[in-house]
């Protein structure tokens, strides 16, 4: 059963000066994944039936070094009896964001956000590769080159010039995630949740021109997470999150 919301949430996104990534304290030199092809946001929820086979898919794309993937576990299926152990209502309120920038009247489980633009119902990794390069001949590609490395020292985030303003976001998530599921929809399942997201922060705002941010290691060292992603995102006269323009990760 195709599960759907009608009630509309305001996004805020976190304005925030300081980073908390947790990629432990880093040995040796980090380098993120070069020029992606495209992003994949994926909405889900441990309640519901017809996600596992998007979280399958997800979980195929993640093993790729050409397309960045992010999961949120949104919380409002939480009553249906088994409460998702990687919901957090901040990213309910980013699917609500979508939904107002997108203009979509209902935001559902699983739905897969392109690039920022556009909505896809798809489960299957093949099909969302090839949503991926029909954005990419349309002229919808991620313009911008994101590039991101982490020392001992310090993060680096390098962004490339473009036109437009953007904010530069950090998706903190945890790369794997297996989770056995005792209730619900998926009682008896055993999940495996790639790159679920447990923070967004925004770190720097961008004109269009070249834009380097570094942020220090003492500010990175949180337990908690394992990875991230970097996104240079739009957003409305509100605050929704709009088109990615370029997207790196770690």
């Amino acid at each position: 059963m195709l599960r759907i919301v009608t009630l509309f949430i305001s996004i805020v996104l976190p304005a925030l000066a300081a980073t908390t990534l947790v990629l432990g304290t880093a040995s040796a030199e980090e380098i993120s994944r070069s020029a992606p092809v495209g992003i994949v946001e994926l909405f889900t929820s441990q309640g519901c039936s017809n996600c596992p086979k998007a979280d399958r898919a997800i979980e195929a794309l993640a093993e790729s070094d050409d397309v960045v993937t992010i999961t949120y576990h949104v919380d409002y299926w939480n009553y249906l009896g088994w409460e998702d152990t990687l919901s957090a209502k901040e990213n309910t309120e980013r699917q609500y964001g979508y939904a107002k920038t997108l203009g979509i009247r209902n935001v559902f489980t699983p739905q897969i956000i392109l690039n920022g633009l556009h909505d896809a119902k798809v489960s299957d990794a093949g099909k969302i590769r090839a949503r991926l390069a029909s954005l990419d001949q349309g002229g919808e590609r991620l313009s911008v080159p994101v590039t991101a490395s982490l020392s001992p020292a310090e993060m680096t985030i390098s962004i490339g010039d473009g036109a437009g303003n953007a904010d530069v976001i950090i998706a903190y998530y945890r790369k794997r995630t297996v989770v056995e599921i005792k209730t619900g929809e998926n009682e008896g399942k055993k999940i495996t949740y790639r790159n679920a997201v447990t923070k967004l922060e925004t770190v720097g705002m961008w004109d269009g021109k070249a834009l380097t941010i570094k942020l220090p290691a003492a500010l990175l060292a949180k337990r908690g997470f394992d990875g991230c992603a970097i996104l240079l995102q739009s957003h409305d006269a509100n605050g929704n999150p709009g088109r990615i323009l370029g997207a790196a990760s770690l």
